[in-house]
């Protein structure tokens, strides 16, 4: 439960900003190339430093690395709440580039936290352990946006960084005292390796070099979901927000992502480890990457008469709004589904003493997908709109079909009990 609530903590946060970066970008005058640099940012240095911070907790251990990653986490929103407060624009936006680029730099929570579970956990439980850091995902995504907007409509622009560094404060804190290591000191050692060449070492295993392959492609799909939601509800639905002093329209915006957010904390806290025991994990994998394909290519379709969701959403004039909830529900399923069989097989099929080694790689394969996600996605809207969501549907459907052919299914490599620490 403690390292559940650290990541949930931690995740807050995280929602809290990202539902505005592309509307403060937008606001600032950044061009949708520049948008997609912004979004980017974050995963850029992620994927160099995620593999560095999980090698460093097999060594050191899983404790003193949250600490370090969840306060940098917190001096990164202080820096996004300056940026968001400049009047000159094109140094606001290079305030908010380093803002994200920091928080990438410190962002190993997630990758230690995983590995923690897996520290903690047996082999058959940990696709569904694995659900608790996408249930924090998805609880992070309802409370982090209306905090947010919350912050946004009375404390001003800079309101909801301030609030993400404060929450990130108290997360530190919280670590501080009450998360207990989990790694023992008898615990062998990863072989210490240089960058790429832990990235071949990874990769040459042909059952974890295909689960990366296909976090990747996932996470490439969802990425451009992720950068362009506002921009497609905005033009879609006509709500007309120029800036981020819409507040009203804004607040629709927000509303979504809490809803996305409450679907796969739903999801992944009660469904997860029943669908694996049913399907296994290759199975679940196939079905909630064709889910979010199909979902994705639906979505670009659906288009609204100006009114705003909440307004409208049960009136005779509602039904886009409600069409896309429900299109908005199917990906928020699928992409919920995606993520815990995928590191529960990965764990299974890592040594022990290099559970933070390969869960890094694996989330630096996802940083890099959200690097090339937003660029891709936030460029090519700009030039048609519905295709960055065609494409990257079929990215997902593709992934799945690989998934379900090649997998190998579950296939415990490290046997050993973990210890008994609780969660």
């Amino acid at each position: 439960m403690v390292i559940f609530l650290t990541v949930f903590i931690d995740l807050i946060g995280f929602g809290i900003v990202v539902p505005l970066i592309a509307l403060y970008s937008k606001s600032f005058g950044a061009s949708g190339w520049l948008i997609g640099v912004i979004g980017a940012s974050f995963s850029a240095a992620q994927f160099v430093f995620a593999p560095i911070w999980g090698r460093m907790s097999d060594r050191m251990g899983r404790r003193p690395i949250l600490l370090m990653s969840t306060a940098g986490a917190a001096l990164s929103y202080v820096l996004f709440a300056i940026a968001s407060s400049l009047s000159n624009s094109t140094v606001a936006l290079a305030v908010l580039l380093i803002s994200r680029s920091f928080a990438g730099a410190c962002g190993g929570n997630i990758t230690v936290a995983q590995a923690y579970i897996a520290d903690i956990t047996p082999p058959e439980n940990r696709s569904k352990r694995m659900g608790l850091i996408g249930m924090a995902f998805g609880l992070g995504f309802i409370c982090g946006p209306i905090i947010g907007g919350l912050g946004l409509k009375y404390l001003g622009h800079s309101g909801p960084g301030w609030l993400a560094a404060g929450i990130c404060a108290g997360n530190f804190l919280l670590a501080l005292f009450i998360l207990a290591e989990s790694r023992t000191p008898s615990s062998e050692h990863a072989k210490e390796r240089p960058h790429f060449q832990q990235w071949g070492h990874t990769l040459a295993q042909p059952k974890i070099g295909l689960l990366v392959l296909i976090f990747f492609l996932a996470t490439f799909a969802f990425s451009c979901f992720e950068i362009t939601l506002p921009l497609l509800i905005n033009d879609n639905f006509h709500l007309g927000i120029s800036n981020i002093d819409e507040i009203r329209g804004a607040t629709t915006i927000v509303s979504l992502f809490v809803f996305c957010g409450f679907i796969g904390a739903f999801v992944q806290g009660g469904a997860t480890g029943r669908l694996v025991k049913k399907l296994g994990e290759p199975k679940l994998i196939a079905l909630s990457l064709v889910m979010t394909g199909v979902s994705l290519a639906l979505l670009p379709l659906i288009k609204g008469d100006g009114q705003l969701l909440w307004s409208h959403l049960f009136r005779s004039d509602g039904g886009p709004w409600m069409k896309m909830l429900v299109v908005l529900a199917l990906l928020s399923i699928g992409s919920s589904l995606t993520r815990p069989p995928v590191f529960g097989l990965l764990s299974n099929f890592t040594t022990e003493h290099e559970q933070g080694a390969t869960i890094g790689i694996a989330q630096s394969a996802g940083s890099l997908a959200r690097i090339l996600g937003p660029l891709f996605a936030a460029t090519l809207y700009y030039t048609i709109p519905a295709l960055p969501y065609m494409i990257c549907g079929a990215i997902s459907i593709v992934a799945g079909l690989i998934a379900v052919a090649y997998l190998p299914g579950r296939t415990a490599v490290n046997t050993t009990n973990a210890p008994t620490i609780p969660a």
